[in-house]
């Protein structure tokens, strides 16, 4: 089984008005890690400050050390293949940023990309096993895991990566969340609402009413 843990470093919040400025990709296949993926995208403008300040990326970073957006979204499409499991905290805004950088270079293509894969939020999966709060640097905490440098992409997917395996020793049942992420109902979903995943309310504290099997959800289908 080939696993992706992904994380993603932004301009804002916005999926249709800002860019991804870091990407970073764990493939495991079988257990073991195969790649691991970590590049700057050079976005062709200069950072807002506070970005700078919770990141610690820079514009000179980007210029100097970045690749092109299309490099990035080339290197989504020859890694998401089909069937592969992607992983992220808070896997809804990722996801959202992921598909829109696909959408401008494949746009014919990006939706049959996306609605192929499994993915799996841990923080829905977070909210099923601890009270609030439910930041990856919160889960780290739970578990035990050695702190790592959080707000840098390829350090919070190191540190997903063994969230997700303590996880899996706690209670293995991360099949269950496939497609299925749950969302602050005083909020609502936020980016883009796919129809290949299931959204269910989630309230912060949730110990005790775990979110539905996925395997009792209608197949995925090829749009968002």
């Amino acid at each position: 089984m080939k696993v992706i843990y992904f994380d993603t470093e932004t301009t804002g919040l916005d999926c249709d008005r800002c860019n991804i400025i870091e990407l970073a990709m764990l493939t495991v296949i079988d257990d073991e890690i195969v790649e691991t993926y970590d590049e700057f995208v050079n976005i062709g403008c200069r950072l807002p400050p506070k970005i700078t300040k919770i990141t610690g990326i820079t514009d000179e970073m980007l210029i100097n050390e970045g690749v092109s957006e299309e490099r990035i979204a080339r290197d989504l499409k020859e890694r998401l293949t089909p069937g592969t499991v992607m992983i992220a905290h808070n896997c809804q805004f990722d996801l959202s940023f992921v598909y829109s950088l696909l959408k401008r270079y494949y746009p014919d293509e990006a939706c049959d990309i996306v609605s192929s894969l499994n993915w799996i939020d841990t923080v829905s999966v977070l909210k099923d096993r601890k009270d609030y709060p439910h930041k990856l640097i919160d889960a780290v905490e739970f578990y035990g895991i050695e702190k790592v440098n959080f707000h840098r992409a390829i350090d919070d997917t190191k540190a997903l990566y063994m969230v997700t395996q303590a996880m899996r020793k706690d209670r293995d049942d991360l099949k269950e969340y496939r497609n299925v992420f749950g969302y602050n109902p005083k909020w609502g979903v936020g980016g883009i609402e796919f129809k290949f995943i299931h959204y269910e309310a989630q309230p912060y504290h949730n110990m005790g009413e775990r979110l539905p099997y996925s395997e009792i959800l209608p197949k995925k289908v090829n749009n968002h």
